[in-house]
């Protein structure tokens, strides 16, 4: 197991009694599964958003056509959501700051190796 602490090695958590302690918080990657995604569809319910990544593929012979091809589904309650929310927003002020806006409507371009 790949132990890992997240933020701070120990957090304050409330308790039902209005009271805090401190938790300790373990991150085992051993069965994470990276992928790859340049596109997503959210959609949502009442409880629940969900998020499904993938590719956006051309169609051969077809300019006009691409097809999203879903790769992972994150399925989040609407608490989890706004933490992920939060969390991007915090990562992509921070990337901005250090390497300038970035535009989403644009293509990035294809790194050349020296």
């Amino acid at each position: 197991m790949a132990e890992q602490t997240a933020g701070t090695p120990e957090s304050s958590t409330p308790n039902p009694g209005g009271a805090t302690r401190e938790v300790k918080l373990r991150i085992d990657e051993s069965e994470m599964d990276s992928s790859y995604a340049n596109t997503i569809r959210s959609y949502s319910t009442q409880d629940e958003v969900f998020l499904d990544f993938g590719m956006n593929l051309p169609v051969p012979g077809k300019p006009d056509e691409i097809i999203f091809r879903v790769k992972q589904q994150a399925v989040l309650n609407w608490r989890t959501a706004k933490r992920l929310a939060l969390s991007l927003s915090n990562i992509i002020r921070q990337h901005e700051e250090r390497f300038g806006e970035i535009d989403p409507q644009t293509q990035p371009e294809p790194k050349t190796g020296n």
